[in-house]
């Protein structure tokens, strides 16, 4: 299975692309800079894609005209802290172009790489959602994740004919670099929660809103 993982290079993305190495499929990571980790992971690695920049990012998604691929994993992500009383609008644009348009840029570009019978996984965050909101703040992060899960569902709705199931799968508070090491799931733990939701994506359950350990969150 050819495997497309988006910010590979460090945390989720390092552990997912390190599991399904040894699992024997075939990972291509994809990074704005490498790293020594993912650089002798075994994957295939293409830097310079920042899928914040719409600009760029066609040209630096060329290496992989020719592959087809079995599973995309839209991973990469921002996180800033605004408060109601401090936040800076470029980090709220920041967030969106990263979290929400990113995803989606990535997938609309390597749409003719998918084949049917393909999965995309969409990392999101329950942050994104309106229900299970009791805290407030974090706002850029929240907006662009809600975002990410609206053209989640629409990703689903258009993949569909094409034999593509489309998934939005929530990590857990995963301890990365992003959050300060903080959390209560290690990397490893979640990227390997993910892998078995992800193999449980099929057309019947695609654009549905799914936790790491297995439960449907609330929108």
């Amino acid at each position: 299975m050819n495997v497309v993982i988006t910010g590979a290079n460090r945390g989720i993305g390092l552990a997912l692309a390190k599991q399904l190495i040894a699992a024997g499929h075939a990972v291509y990571g994809l990074c704005r800079n490498s790293s020594d980790a993912l650089t002798q992971s075994g994957a295939t690695v293409i830097d310079g894609v920042d899928v914040g920049n719409p600009d760029t990012l066609p040209a630096s998604l060329q290496s992989l005209k020719n592959v087809s691929i079995d599973l995309l994993i839209n991973n990469a992500g921002v996180l800033a802290r605004e408060s109601i009383s401090d936040w800076q609008p470029n980090t709220i644009d920041y967030q969106f172009r990263v979290n929400a348009m990113g995803p989606l840029l990535v997938t609309q570009c390597l749409l003719e790489n998918l084949r049917s019978g393909a999965k995309v996984a969409l990392i999101t965050s329950r942050m994104g959602s309106m229900a299970d909101n009791s805290s407030g703040g974090y706002y850029g992060y929240r907006m662009s994740k809600a975002a990410l899960n609206a053209a989640g569902v629409s990703l689903a709705k258009d993949l569909a004919p094409r034999g593509v199931a489309v998934g939005l799968f929530h990590p857990g508070f995963v301890q990365t670099d992003m959050v300060g090491g903080q959390g209560d799931v290690d990397a490893d733990t979640a990227a390997a929660r993910l892998i078995d939701r992800i193999n449980e994506l099929t057309l019947d359950n695609a654009g549905s809103f799914i936790h790491a350990n297995g439960g449907e969150l609330p929108w």
